[in-house]
């Protein structure tokens, strides 16, 4: 099931084309839409299909020559303008690794319209990866049936899904003696029987379609299964899962540096009293930058000491977005506390990369965890 076949020509892309289309994308409509995405909620599916034309939402994967590097370009281009419409690119970017690394050839028939953005798919993950890490306990639950799995539970916050979307989701197995010998994932069409509720207010990310899954019964087939069992799965695609990540961060610190920069002219004469000035920052942004560049190469090395490389630069870049996104909004004064300015909502953006699974505790946690795994007994 989990042997990767792949029949079809890979799509070459050409890199500085897909990022100068991007780059208009996100200055253009996307930064008009960012306050409505913002206050309104509005989910932004035609910004993700605009992305898909580019190629830049399949750039990760094997068909598209596995460029990590522009799909993380994308990602960064894309959240400079909008921490949402960024988050909804990683969502729709694992799906997509869910779906091709699963090697099942009902799931990789889809997966050309999915990397195209003809159709969209989020990730349910939050729950297992925390379960996974002794954190939590999984919600899912799915008992062997005749051609495939009935699968119940309730997870409370999935982003990027809708009637008619899908995800990836995980499960454990429940036997007839209560015992859980281990764990499927599956692709979760949200046919109209899945009830999708509504979640409480955010402070941001409203326009990610994020909602509560109520699952009763409901059958998963074979031709949906992604892995089974579950957790060698995840443990070859998780250092990729993680550093995808790595493109909302840096989307974020680059548009702080841009709010620093623009009220230079006006403001550089007080503002050059304040720490986390542009030049420190953009200097803190180029290193990490490169150090996510070197992972980006070999995203599926397995072992231990390259998990926790991603997962150190992961929490790089939530606290450097913590930092230059406040910054931004000392810098510009009043005018980046107005509802309508950049400054302050990339502010909440900026909490959300820190809270979003892997959080930063969760992240500190875990590289915890594995250090004390090496150390001698």
């Amino acid at each position: 099931m989990n042997a990767i076949t792949m029949a079809s020509p890979k799509i070459e892309l050409n890199s500085e084309t897909l990022i100068s289309q991007v780059s208009d994308i996100s200055r253009g409509q996307l930064a008009t839409l960012a306050n409505r995405i913002d206050h309104e909620g509005y989910y932004p599916l035609d910004i993700m299909a605009r992305i898909g034309k580019t190629g830049a939402l399949g750039a990760h994967l094997n068909s598209h020559g596995q460029r990590f590097d522009l799909a993380l370009a994308s990602m960064h281009e894309i959240t400079r303008s909008c921490g949402s419409t960024g988050f909804l690119m990683w969502c729709h970017h694992v799906c997509g690794l869910y779906m091709e690394q699963s090697g099942n050839p009902a799931l990789l028939a889809r997966l050309p319209a999915h990397a195209a953005g003809q159709t969209f798919g989020g990730t349910a993950l939050s729950n297992p990866m925390k379960s996974f890490a002794g954190i939590e306990s999984m919600v899912f639950r799915a008992k062997k049936v005749p051609g495939g799995y009935r699968v119940s539970g309730t997870l409370p916050w999935v982003s990027h899904i809708a009637h008619g979307q899908y995800c990836g989701a995980i499960a454990k197995i429940e036997t007839s003696d209560g015992s859980t010998p281990h764990e499927i994932m599956f692709l979760l069409d949200l046919d109209q029987t899945v009830d999708l509720g509504a979640c409480p207010e955010f402070s941001g990310m409203e326009g990610t379609s994020t909602w509560k899954v109520q699952l009763q019964d409901f059958f998963v087939g074979y031709d949906n299964l992604i892995a089974d069992p579950a957790r060698p799965f995840i443990a070859r695609i998780r250092s990729a899962f993680v550093l995808l990540q790595a493109g909302m961060a840096t989307g974020l610190v680059e548009g702080s540096i841009d709010s620093i920069r623009e009220v230079e002219p006006v403001l550089g004469h007080v503002n050059h009293f304040l720490h986390d000035r542009a030049d420190q920052l953009q200097a803190e942004l180029d290193e990490l930058n490169a150090r996510v560049a070197i992972m980006a190469k070999t995203p599926f090395d397995d072992s231990k000491d390259f998990f926790i490389n991603v997962l150190d630069a992961r929490c790089q870049g939530a606290e450097l977005a913590l930092r230059a996104t406040q910054s931004a909004l000392l810098h510009q004064g009043a005018r980046g506390y107005l509802r309508s300015a950049a400054p302050q909502r990339r502010i909440r953006e900026a909490h959300f990369v820190a809270i979003v699974t892997p959080a930063i505790k969760h992240l500190r946690w875990e590289m915890s965890r594995m250090m004390k795994e090496e150390m001698p007994k």
